[in-house]
């Protein structure tokens, strides 16, 4: 007894005696394989906390006061949720540039352009890039030039590319207006109409942001055991099957991200309609932060700004709720 007494004790002595660095390395030592790599991954973790979440909570803050249009004072009296009462109920549509909801009006209001716009722009992209990943993954003679042509148009400035679908509709110099209005499908100025805008702006999207689609469906092709096309081909199944059964279950992960990536993109998509056409004709909602900003309404372009980055929250969320189901169905 006396013995075992003694062994606590020294083992009480020498753990009371290391130092604080012994101490952190052995704790260091009894973390799990996941918990170490939190531990590493930590620092960078909190410095995109502050970087994202600090101007974040700074444009919430803003949106709770009101317009100062008048004075030195930037914001006005504090005034609580009014600005995102009368954002959603459309009182505040009349002091905007555009409105932000009027679904009388859905190709001239911030909200509806936006979530058509991204609609359209990734649906379209998915299906070209995944055409594309499914013609790169063959092997073909010239492969190396097709890949090269595919991704090319990734490499394009936005400025340039939004040049080059302006000058494209031009009424004086492009060539595809005349055309396209005799068929009845543009006007005979088409960067002055907002539904003809908005699709040479959807077009000019899937045209650049197809290639980046592309490479990543690639690369969630080239993943996929090959393998398991031999045991498909002995089963009898046919190619439509093969790709029903092994290549789309196993490269869903894969599309997944890229839609996300591009979703995330569409919904903040500023650059390429001001170079196209402008944010008067096509208003999303960057264009609206933007000129609502610039017109002094500070506190309103926050509570736009905000909306904004919570419908984008919700989307990425319903992104990461089905890549989790997928995975828990067995998809990677």
């Amino acid at each position: 007894m006396s013995a075992e007494t003694g062994g606590s004790q020294s083992q009480s002595k020498s753990g009371s005696s290391l130092s604080p660095v012994e101490s952190g390395q052995r704790w260091v030592e009894n973390l799990s394989d996941t918990q170490f790599a939190y531990l590493l991954l930590a620092p960078s973790l909190l410095i995109f906390a502050v970087i994202a979440f600090w101007p974040l909570a700074r444009t919430f803050q803003m949106s709770l006061y009101a317009n100062s249009l008048y004075g030195a004072e930037r914001l006005g009296d504090f005034v609580g949720f009014s600005n995102y009462v009368m954002l959603l109920t459309g009182e505040l549509n009349s002091s905007l540039p555009r409105p932000f909801l009027d679904l009388a009006q859905p190709f001239t209001s911030a909200v509806t352009v936006t979530l058509i716009f991204t609609v359209v722009s990734v649906l379209f992209e998915t299906i070209i890039g995944f055409g594309q990943a499914l013609i790169l993954n063959q092997d073909f003679r010239g492969r190396r030039w097709v890949r090269v042509a595919i991704i090319l148009p990734w490499a394009v400035p936005i400025v340039i590319q939004g040049m080059i679908f302006y000058l494209l509709f031009q009424p004086t110099v492009g060539f595809l207006v005349e055309p396209l209005h005799q068929l009845g499908l543009f006007s005979t100025t088409p960067q002055a109409n907002s539904v003809d805008s908005l699709i040479i702006v959807i077009v000019a999207d899937v045209w650049k942001t197809s290639a980046f689609m592309a490479l990543i469906i690639l690369a969630g092709l080239q993943s996929v055991d090959r393998s398991l096309y031999d045991v498909a081909k002995v089963s009898g199944a046919s190619k439509f099957e093969a790709f029903k059964t092994v290549t789309l279950p196993l490269v869903l992960p894969s599309v997944l991200v890229a839609m996300l990536f591009r979703t995330i993109g569409a919904m903040r998509v500023y650059g390429l309609i001001t170079t196209v056409s402008s944010c008067n004709t096509v208003p999303s909602l960057s264009c609206l932060v933007v000129q609502t900003f610039s017109t002094s309404r500070y506190a309103a372009a926050a509570a736009v700004a905000f909306v904004t980055a919570a419908l984008i929250g919700l989307v990425v969320t319903v992104y990461i709720v089905k890549f989790a189901d997928v995975q828990g169905a067995g998809g990677i």
